[in-house]
């Protein structure tokens, strides 16, 4: 497995492996988007894992100089379980500790038990936040 930033020939496999994992986003969650957006800052911080060639991995992180966040952390269902999402998590905290920073933030919707035992496993904690969102654009 190599884990890599993104790279333009990366575009449609990330799209097809988000389209698998998240089959009816919102608007505003649109993988072409996300990945359009995501290149234009910070695009170092967009992951890839492949293996045999295929991109079985992904995952954003992003560094605003106080803390770190990590996004989309999605792992083909067919390699789930083979530590692919343990790297792209590991290798993400790597360049964020490089930019400085000090602590990580993640958002798990509360309903998804076994991603929040993955992140506890590798040493996130569940914190009494309220997790508050705007939308600008409709």
């Amino acid at each position: 497995m190599i884990i890599r930033r993104c790279e333009d020939a990366d575009h449609d496999e990330i799209v097809a492996l988000w389209d698998r994992v998240f089959p009816d986003p919102a608007p505003r969650n649109d993988p072409a988007l996300n990945i359009a957006l995501k290149r234009r800052t910070q695009p170092e911080l967009l992951l890839v894992a492949v293996i045999d060639g295929r991109v079985a991995g992904t995952t954003m992180a992003g560094f605003d100089g106080h803390r770190g966040w990590l996004y989309l952390v999605v792992v083909d269902p067919g390699r789930r379980r083979h530590g692919v999402g343990t790297a792209l998590v590991r290798r993400a905290e790597e360049l964020l500790a490089e930019r400085g920073c000090l602590k990580v933030n993640l958002q798990v919707l509360a309903t998804n038990a076994e991603v929040v035992a993955f992140y506890e496993h590798l040493g996130y904690a569940v914190e009494e936040r309220v997790s508050m969102g705007k939308q600008l654009v409709p």
